[in-house]
């Protein structure tokens, strides 16, 4: 029999992933549940009326210091298309927080939001631009809906040509979401992060993440084989309108095969046949940026063409600035 949370959680994922294009799935139940293995905690606020879901949010909050934690609401909140609603339904949501917030036994420093907004909503005004970020602010998506050769066709030439090439070589793609996938996966990804400098996620946090979503049916891993051997591999989440390319990598050898980029052409294809509208490339450097980490990354994601989303900055509401110093410290 299922649980009043299992009902509620249900009939929240439902709504934003039927009604609400835009809204990220950092906001679904299952990612929250995810997150709890991280060792953060939840709560949500959902308005109604008449028994019909208006919005809200799913908070996560988190513990930076003994005694203190923060609340962080990523790709919300959801707030309902007019403007005068949105701006109700806002207020009523920052209204809910902070009773919880007086309720809390930890001192709550600040709301962080990273809402999926291109412009600032003046019902936001009385937040302050974060310093950082948890989640990207630049991303990309391509656009699914057009047959397969207007998909084609919008990309850069130089995306197009090697994709031919990695066909021509022989390079395949093939999911798998066996021990030896993940494996797989995780070898492929440290040695790209180790090669560009970057920082990886450990192994226990996809563990978690695959043991929540894989039986939901909202993740797969799929990777370009060349010669039997695997080349490059993607973790793709799948949600509403978008599959996001989430993490994932390619090794130096066999470049020549060009097998990242038949990687994410038939990942596409395959969000496709699943019904998504968009391919979210997750995160790019911005344009005017060219020493940013991503720099080199986000130039081969755009040999796909698509249309690049700039989100507004993090948003904090600082309810202790002496807390919240701190916090910022300890980040």
């Amino acid at each position: 029999m299922e649980s009043e949370w299992g009902r509620r959680a249900r009939a929240w994922d439902q709504f934003i992933e039927t009604t609400q294009p835009d809204i990220g799935f950092m906001q679904a139940s299952w990612w929250a549940d995810f997150m709890t293995t991280l060792g953060w905690g939840h709560f949500g606020a959902v308005f109604k009326e008449d028994q019909t879901i208006l919005g809200g949010a799913r908070v996560l909050t988190r513990s930076f210091a003994p005694g203190k934690c923060f609340y962080y609401i990523p790709d919300g909140p959801v707030l309902p298309p007019d403007a005068t609603d949105a701006a109700q339904l806002f207020q009523a949501l920052l209204d809910f927080v902070d009773a919880k917030r007086v309720k809390e036994r930890q001192q709550v420093s600040h709301l962080r939001l990273e809402p999926r907004w291109h412009a600032l909503p003046d019902f936001a005004r009385s937040f302050v631009q974060a310093k950082g970020w948890m989640e990207p602010r630049h991303t990309l998506y391509v656009d699914l809906r057009p047959p397969e050769a207007a998909i084609l066709a919008q990309m850069k030439p130089k995306g197009r040509y090697n994709i031919g090439v990695a066909r021509r070589h022989g390079v395949v793609v093939v999911d798998d979401l066996s021990t030896r996938g993940f494996e797989d996966f995780l070898a492929i990804y440290r040695d790209t992060g180790e090669r560009q400098g970057l920082r990886c996620k450990p192994a226990s946090y996809f563990e978690a993440m695959l043991d929540r979503l894989l039986p939901l049916g909202r993740a797969t891993i799929l990777f370009a084989e060349h010669q039997g051997v695997r080349l490059a591999a993607i973790l793709m989440i799948c949600f509403g309108n978008r599959a996001t390319y989430f993490y994932g990598g390619s090794l130096a050898i066999h470049r020549q095969s060009m097998a990242p980029y038949l990687l994410h052409y038939e990942a596409m294809l395959r969000a496709k046949a699943r019904g998504h509208s968009w391919y979210d490339f997750y995160g790019i450097a911005p344009d005017d940026q060219p020493d940013h980490p991503w720099a080199a990354i986000s130039v081969f994601k755009r040999k796909f063409g698509g249309c690049h989303q700039a989100f507004v900055s993090a948003l904090d509401l600082v309810y202790d600035p002496n807390g919240y110093e701190e916090y910022k410290r300890e980040k």
